[in-house]
């Protein structure tokens, strides 16, 4: 698990195509992504789970039979509604291998559906392209302000303007951090939470040129989209994330300053950002064709 600060946010994660993702946010107390629930992530409340893949999702009731092991609350899982029946299926399974129940709230969304974090923090799930039942997710920050007309005025003048029925405040949205998942690019792109977000964890799964054809079928993202995208950004920080495991980091590097100006350059990061010492890198003429773009 990379421990990574991006701008004011502490990312904690993990990223390989077809092996596993999940990146969490301790600070917000949100998980995106599940991975094979790893032990950072099960102290964390809120799951916010953008897809069924196995690589995403495969640790669901881990993490929730992990909660009770350690004496947590159930912990709760977002995800979209056509997938939530079968995450209660899943659990009703383990349920009868194991002989007990394990508690845990499943909360089927559809896009645009906020669930509350807390009093000044949510959740918003938005439609992605990654097959019917997928969605991105942003944390996003609800502040309270008082209306412009009414600064100065005493407290007891805006008791009395309360009593009368008047707003005296306007909510004020501050996108903290947005997922998308994975997900081939699209108008979610354009959505506020993601576009103006602090911080965005972007999947970018493909880096060789011979693989555009492959990108486009799984609905993923290449790295020639890069410079359209980020053109449609006005995120300071973009976190890339879900790179093949035959991808070597400093070839991505190398590709990605021969793709982007160095403006956009400045704004991206890879979350996988240590090489893998010891390891062939995968992809020599005599391998055969990867199973990782899930």
């Amino acid at each position: 698990m990379v421990k990574k600060r991006v701008g004011d946010v502490l990312l904690v994660g993990y990223s390989v195509a077809g092996v596993e993702t999940v990146v969490a946010v301790p600070e917000l107390n949100v998980c995106f992504d599940v991975g094979r629930a790893p032990s950072e992530i099960v102290p964390i409340d809120n799951v916010c789970l953008s897809h069924g893949h196995m690589d995403h999702a495969a640790g669901v009731a881990y993490y929730l039979s992990q909660r009770g092991f350690i004496g947590n609350a159930p912990g709760r899982v977002i995800v979209h509604r056509r997938l939530a029946q079968s995450i209660q299926a899943l659990m009703g399974v383990w349920a009868d291998l194991e002989g007990h129940h394990s508690p845990g709230e499943i909360i089927g969304v559809e896009p645009g559906q906020d669930i509350s974090v807390r009093r000044d923090l949510v959740i918003r799930p938005f439609a992605v392209d990654h097959g019917a039942a997928a969605l991105g997710f942003a944390a996003v920050q609800v502040r309270h302000k008082l209306k412009e007309e009414h600064l100065g005025l005493s407290g007891p003048q805006l008791v009395e303007l309360k009593k009368q029925g008047v707003a005296i405040e306007h909510r004020v949205e501050v996108p903290l951090v947005a997922y998308g998942g994975d997900s081939a690019p699209g108008a979610w792109i354009d959505e506020p939470c993601v576009r103006e977000a602090g911080v965005l964890i972007l999947e970018c799964t493909f880096f060789d040129r011979e693989h555009v054809t492959r990108a486009r079928a799984g609905r993923h993202i290449h790295v020639c989209d890069l410079p359209g995208i980020m053109r449609r950004l006005a995120c300071p920080h973009v976190v890339l994330s879900h790179l093949t495991q035959r991808t070597d980091l400093r070839f991505a590097r190398k590709v990605l300053a021969d793709t982007l100006d160095e403006g956009d350059l400045e704004r991206i990061t890879f979350l996988m950002d240590f090489p893998q010492r010891g390891r062939r890198p995968r992809g020599g003429p005599d391998d055969p064709p990867p199973a990782d773009a899930k």
